[in-house]
């Protein structure tokens, strides 16, 4: 069983690599891949998978950049001002180096291949403005639509660490449940005006009750270290939790059948999100701790520590490798999919076999760009430690 032994100061903490959080990574993007390449083949009595998937990694850099500034800001409390600028600095310096160059050089390269919506959207794009684009315009945008996950990252990277420097330590809870409140409220307050359903979807301040969990969990790791063991020691809230998510999507499709709103009523658009980051909670907070036995091994394998590692670029990647919805037939993989399937009729007697192509298509455009992007620029951010 994985242990994470307190270490002497809170800098320290945050620097220490969580094994079993790279298995969560995994699982988080696995369930995105399955339900984009599997929507209108299979469907299951609960909630989104996809959305359950993006609601784990919201949970997930809750807690891992929380963990991160407050650790910093303990840190540096005794230099002048705080050392919020050293603070700010070598924040947005190490996320600008792990994000920003793999993310912009895809733009670059979708723009000069004319992929529609990233030659025409490319100012929204290169902003973090897709959330914001789908939202204002009430419309998706194609090929790019799994991008306003991005967008909210990046959006709360604006506020977040300004927030958490400012707030004494001992009121870091109560803002975080505060953000949870406010973020089911505004859902409900969308929900209750009428308004399109993806707006309290992509929107930053409705997603905020994930980010205040993952926050929760940080400052219990922290500073109430004998309370976050005992609060995820037992598997049993991971269960209960999960339990919890599936009825909200099993009452949702009984409420549907007779909702003037279809599947888009009120345990879809406020209560799903909510539920889903509780479940993201105990998962991540038990892994934290450390899984035994088979979800240990489910989460620390090679594969699936490999899979969590380069979860970014699978996640970036995917939807121009396939979408079910925008992808056209002379795309080059649907293309060169049918000339498999000419070749091997076989392959056409299952969905099994077209679903693996693209996944094995996507592993591999994802590991090119760890090795020759990711991992070498990645190594910059040595430099500038917390």
């Amino acid at each position: 069983m994985q242990t994470n032994t307190p270490v002497s100061t809170p800098a320290r903490q945050a620097l220490s690599h969580l094994r079993q959080l790279d298995g969560i990574r995994f699982i988080a993007v696995a369930l995105v891949l399955f339900d984009h390449w599997t929507m209108e083949r299979i469907e299951l009595p609960v909630g989104a998978l996809g959305a359950l998937g993006v609601t784990i990694f919201f949970v997930l850099s809750g807690f891992l950049i929380t963990r991160i500034l407050l650790s910093s800001k303990d840190k540096l409390s005794n230099q002048p001002n705080g050392g919020l600028s050293k603070y700010l600095k070598t924040f947005y310096i190490r996320r600008t180096i792990r994000i920003f160059p793999v993310y912009y050089l895809t733009l670059i390269i979708l723009a000069l291949l004319n992929e529609p919506p990233v030659r025409q959207k490319f100012a929204w794009l290169a902003l973090y403005g897709t959330n914001i684009y789908i939202a204002f315009y009430h419309t998706w945008m194609g090929t790019v639509d799994h991008l306003w996950s991005l967008a909210v990252e990046e959006q709360v990277y604006l506020f977040l660490p300004l927030l958490l420097f400012f707030v004494p330590r001992r009121y870091v809870p109560l803002t975080a449940l505060l953000m949870i409140i406010g973020s089911v409220g505004l859902r409900y307050v969308l929900y209750r005006a009428h308004m399109p359903w993806f707006i309290g979807y992509v929107s930053t301040p409705t997603c905020l009750d994930s980010f205040g969990l993952g926050a929760i969990m940080a400052y219990g790791w922290l500073y109430q270290r004998d309370r976050f063991m005992r609060t995820f020691r037992s598997s049993i809230w991971v269960w209960l939790s999960l339990a919890g998510f599936i009825a909200v999507g099993v009452l949702n499709n009984w409420i549907s059948i007779d909702s003037p709103r279809g599947y888009h009523n009120i345990m879809s658009d406020v209560w799903e999100r909510l539920a889903a980051s509780l479940f993201g909670f105990f998962l991540i907070g038990r892994a934290v701790i450390g899984y035994g036995g088979l979800m240990q091994w489910v989460l620390e394998n090679p594969v699936s520590q490999y899979l969590g590692r380069i979860s970014y670029g699978l996640y970036l990647y995917h939807n121009f490798v396939f979408n079910v919805y925008h992808t056209k037939p002379t795309h080059f993989t649907v293309r060169s999919w049918s000339w498999l399937t000419n070749s091997m009729p076989f392959l056409s007697s299952s969905y099994f076999f077209q679903f693996s192509y693209f996944l094995l298509l996507t592993i591999l455009v994802a590991s090119v760009s760890w090795y020759l992007i990711e991992k070498p620029i990645n190594a910059l951010k040595d430099k500038f430690s917390y």
